[in-house]
């Protein structure tokens, strides 16, 4: 288990990173999300010993993480960075080998990597030769060669097209179903929303969202309701009373409510002539609770 305990962290007079807690269980998935600058890998580099925090601690099954236990952490930087003359082999095995691994025994898995993640080239292929996302790949398959208990994943789908990203997303899952604790981040709310049990949202170093997604979800109570009712129309659905907000939708529309409980006079109104095809309530989405702690005014 990793503890996070009042961690915080300035430069200067900008407070990068304050009080942040929390724990992380074999097995389980952190979605670490926040602005460009809210903190998030500042803290990657707190847990990593890249730099020192000012105060709070760090433990690993209530032990400091000393050099022994760094080697169980596999990390994928934001800042994508590989030797361009050297070949994928050379770079994969060397770090492979820092943490432990047979040198032997890393070639072998290193073509199995090639394969699960559908990297165009091969191991004596020098990477500069590599498209950007098979680069990318590269460095994935650089944090997760050696099978590490903790990993951190900074921005792993950046610049990813769907298709990888949904390759990147199989390796997560396979790793945390192998009780591998992950932290990872990214601006896509549709992957955190998918893979992550617990969030985190930081906002200028503190943080303002903390728990399971789907608690957090609704939280916000269920105020978006989508409808298809053929009879309706959009002018029909903003004189209901409680709609603030109607956008069309595929086929349907969107509604945005004062309130969940709304949702009861809305569906009596639509299916008083009898079956509609669809009628949905739900909390907003991550991204939209995103949107709008990220516009809030502290």
């Amino acid at each position: 288990m990793i503890t996070i305990s009042n961690l915080s962290k300035a430069f200067g007079s900008h407070q990068a990173v304050a009080n942040l807690s929390f724990t992380l269980q074999p097995g389980e998935v952190l979605g670490l999300i926040g602005q460009n600058g809210a903190g998030k890998t500042t803290t990657f580099r707190m847990i990593l010993d890249f730099i020192q925090a000012d105060e709070g601690t760090i433990a690993w099954d209530q032990h400091p993480i000393d050099a022994n236990l760094s080697r169980k952490i596999g990390f994928l930087p934001e800042e994508r960075g590989l030797y361009q003359k050297q070949t994928i082999e050379e770079q994969v095995v060397y770090l492979a080998q820092l943490h432990g691994m047979d040198k032997k025994a890393a070639k072998v898995a290193l073509q199995d990597w090639l394969d699960r993640l559908q990297v165009v080239g091969k191991p004596g292929d020098l990477v500069q030769s590599l498209s950007k996302g098979n680069a990318q790949k590269i460095q994935m398959i650089m944090a997760l060669i050696f099978e590490p208990d903790f990993v951190i994943l900074d921005e792993p789908f950046s610049g990813l097209d769907p298709v990888n990203a949904a390759i990147f997303m199989d390796e997560i899952q396979r790793l945390k179903d192998r009780g591998t604790m992950i932290i990872f981040s990214s601006h896509n709310m549709d992957n955190v929303s998918q893979i992550s049990d617990q969030l985190l949202m930081l906002k200028k170093g503190r943080t303002v969202l903390q728990g399971p997604v789907q608690e957090i979800r609704e939280s916000f109570g269920r105020t978006r309701l989508y409808v298809e009712a053929p009879h309706l129309t959009k002018s029909d659905y903003l004189a209901m009373t409680g709609v603030n907000h109607v956008e069309a939708k595929d086929g349907g529309f969107l509604l945005t409510l004062d309130s969940e409980a709304v949702g009861h006079s809305i569906f009596e109104a639509v299916t008083s002539n009898g079956y509609i095809p669809a009628f949905s309530q739900q909390p907003p989405t991550l991204a939209e609770i995103f949107k709008t702690e990220v516009s809030t005014n502290d």
